[in-house]
């Protein structure tokens, strides 16, 4: 089992497709980085050999943020956000949609179970 970035790729899949567990990689750069690290997309991740998986890492750690370091940034950059007090870091403050979506109803995965009010006879 190839580990890569700090994460075992899934056994017996196309590199281009295992490659999209990493954190940070999605479809394209998948393709991209089996093209400079020189490996066929159709083979899979079981039939890489140790040089492979050395250069696949080259290129990762050279030219793409992945995992940690990404989620890091991520988080940095919404800790800043919230820091400057602008209304997208007010948003995330109070846990409710960034990215103008409407919240009179809907929103449930940002504000979470609805609360509802307790009636008394």
């Amino acid at each position: 089992m190839a580990r890569i970035a700090g994460v075992d790729l899934p056994r017996n899949k196309r590199m281009d497709i295992a490659l999209q567990s990493i954190y940070g990689i999605g479809p394209r750069v998948a393709v991209d980085v089996c093209q400079k690290a020189g490996i066929a997309l159709n083979k899979k991740s079981d039939d890489l050999t140790e040089t492979d998986i050395v250069r696949i890492r080259e290129v990762l750690e050279n030219q793409y943020k992945v995992e940690g370091d990404l989620r890091r940034q991520v988080a940095m950059d919404i800790k800043r956000l919230m820091d400057l007090g602008c209304y997208r870091g007010l948003r995330h403050r109070k846990g409710l949609p960034v990215r103008g979506q409407r919240t009179h109803t809907n929103a449930r995965t940002r504000k979470g179970p609805r609360r509802t009010a307790i009636k008394k006879k």
